[in-house]
């Protein structure tokens, strides 16, 4: 059989959203699927060197891998009304220049902060030891992500919402295009297309027996939450919205993608559509 090995992040959406495939609900034939949990940054940096087939990443990451990889249309997450937050110590005021933590210098929320607060003093780590750099003064404020955005230490508060600073940029009406997943480019045409849908189908399955594979992921200790909080955090990052892009997402990814450019993070801006997997392929090869 052919060995397909999928790279994403260690955070509840991921693995709910590709973990229908690692218990069997989901198969392709002759193919047999393994996974590696990396952090977002980490994985970031893998696929500039080009390390896995299929991978996680960042949106803001894609135009630095455009000729390398194509888009998957599926495994997406984006936030609308909420995201990443940026948290300081209950009480304390930020100086301009302050210190900051955030998840890695390719993420998109690394590059909203950096677009909002020029001054700052960026320091990069891993997102779980964000919240305690925090707590112990290491840094004057960080970015959290993920499952973070829900469970912060009482002693911190909320500086500012990434959510409003993409408001501000991209207008009130496109939706935050956070992370989504990407392929080789140089695997056959036909292949990528059946991984393609074969992850698009984990997603659904996923999102229609939700109950059931939540209650497989809290019993094999495969997440960091509890119940209700992975409940509330699923619908947040791995809804129904997330199973295929929608023209909307199209939109709001091409809108990040525009600021990228104006800001000088990207040496053209791109439109995400033209660099997905063209399906239409397979019925041109059956007509």
């Amino acid at each position: 059989m052919k060995k397909m090995l999928i790279a994403h992040s260690p955070d509840a959406d991921d693995i709910f959203m590709y973990y229908a495939v690692k218990f069997g609900w989901v198969t392709q034939p002759d193919v047999a699927f393994d996974n590696i949990p990396l952090d977002i940054e980490t994985l970031n940096v893998e696929a500039l060197a080009g390390t896995y087939d299929i991978t996680a990443i960042s949106f803001a990451l894609y135009p630095h891998i455009r000729d390398e990889y194509a888009l998957l249309r599926t495994a997406v997450s984006f936030g609308e009304g909420y995201g990443p937050k940026l948290i300081k110590r209950k009480g304390e005021k930020l100086k301009r220049r302050f210190k900051v933590a955030l998840s890695g210098r390719y993420t998109t929320n690394a590059m909203l902060f950096r677009i909002a607060y020029p001054d700052a003093r960026i320091v990069y780590m891993n997102f779980l030891e964000i919240e305690d750099a925090v707590k112990n003064g290491t840094v004057d404020a960080g970015v959290l992500i993920h499952e973070s955005i829900l469970t912060f230490d009482d002693t911190l508060e909320v500086e500012r919402e990434l959510w409003d600073v993409w408001q501000a940029l991209a207008g009130p009406d496109l939706p935050l295009p956070l992370g989504g997943m990407a392929i080789r480019r140089s695997l056959p045409l036909t292949a990528a297309i059946a991984y393609e849908q074969t992850l698009t189908d984990a997603v659904r399955v996923a999102r229609e027996r939700k109950a059931e594979l939540c209650e497989l992921l809290l019993e094999n200790n495969l997440v960091r939450i509890d119940g209700p909080t992975l409940d509330r955090y699923l619908e947040l990052y791995a809804n129904d919205d997330s199973v295929e892009l929608s023209p909307l997402q199209y939109e709001a990814i091409d809108k990040l993608y525009a600021l990228g450019f104006e800001h000088g993070f990207y040496d053209a801006p791109i439109r995400a559509e033209e660099y997905t997997i063209p399906r239409e392929y397979q019925g041109y090869r059956h007509s």
